[in-house]
């Protein structure tokens, strides 16, 4: 079981959704604040983003460079940070699979770049989205994050280049990316920290411990059974466990089986007992406590509004 994998899995809401931009200098545009997590990656060239207030520095973007957005906070890209941005009018969207587009500029230098968002629940979002800086910026470095600079560079090639099997090929990339992303980012913490979920990811007996209630999580677990399969004493692994993942072993447990148990509710057809069943709960009065406790609606009225939004 790939603890990030699933984590990640357990807060998509729907696909991604992304634009090529192409902009030729002068060039700055707005983008505004979307549901989910955003993300930047410029193709070709070098520009600039900051807040919409320009309230703190500028960062400057070169080719291969990737930004990550936890909230999907509303950025400017530029230029230059002098340059007046615009708002995008509808004419200048292009809808052309696999990808839309937008141009603006004058005609000068071209930087491309590649922007979207990932639908996220935002609402209750998984302790490691939580954890994360609101903006995660990976420079594109030689030697560092192979993996996510040949996405990136595959992207580029199958963007400027598409062909047969392109429609399949981006899509798959985009999904890839943010495991990329988030991979570099835990890759890029101090080995030393000794909190976080990068310390948990890293760490073989928290890690063991995460892995086991994924792949089990309707085991009736105890923290000492946690703790005799992370091979520590149950204080030493209570201790670390709380440090490293912010929460006490049986409050993430309890987290993780009603996360799992929206996604059955939103995804599957299974009836509310099996649902309660695939969650660890030995019984469906129990389940539908605890669950309207932390969504604030029973389980049935909660897949039926899911399934109308």
């Amino acid at each position: 079981m790939d603890v990030l994998t699933e984590a990640l899995a357990s807060m998509r809401t729907g696909a991604p959704q992304s634009v090529r931009t192409d902009g030729r200098t002068p060039w700055a545009f707005r983008l505004p604040s979307t549901a989910g997590a955003g993300f930047h990656v410029v193709l070709h060239g070098a520009c600039w983003i900051y807040p919409f207030e320009h309230s703190t520095t500028p960062i400057a973007l070169g080719t291969g460079d990737v930004i990550f957005v936890r909230d999907g906070s509303g950025f400017t890209l530029a230029d230059h940070p002098d340059t007046e941005p615009e708002v995008p009018r509808p004419e200048q969207f292009t809808t052309r699979p696999p990808v839309g587009s937008l141009q603006l500029g004058g005609d000068g230098a071209l930087t491309s770049l590649l922007c979207g968002n990932y639908h996220l629940d935002g609402q209750r979002p998984h302790p490691l989205l939580r954890q994360l800086p609101e903006v995660i910026h990976i420079p594109a470095r030689h030697g560092r994050h192979p993996e996510l600079a040949a996405a990136v560079q595959l992207l580029g090639s199958e963007l400027d280049n598409p062909r047969a099997g392109s429609h399949g090929i981006v899509p798959a990339l985009i999904d890839a990316l943010l495991l990329y992303i988030l991979r570099a980012w835990i890759d890029e913490q101090p080995q030393h920290a000794g909190s976080g979920w990068a310390a948990a990811l890293r760490d073989p007996a928290i890690a063991e411990a995460l892995t086991a209630i994924h792949e089990h999580p309707a085991a009736a677990w105890t923290v000492q059974s946690l703790a005799d399969h992370a091979g520590l004493s149950r204080a030493a692994f209570a201790r670390r466990f709380a440090a490293m993942v912010g929460e006490p072993p049986l409050a993430y447990l309890t987290r993780w089986r009603l996360t799992i148990a929206a996604r059955l509710l939103r995804e599957d057809d299974l009836t509310v007992g099996t649902v309660a069943q695939h969650a660890g709960y030995g019984s469906e009065f129990a389940f539908n406590k605890a669950f309207k406790r932390e969504y604030g609606l029973a389980p049935g009225r909660y897949r039926r509004q899911s399934r109308a939004a």
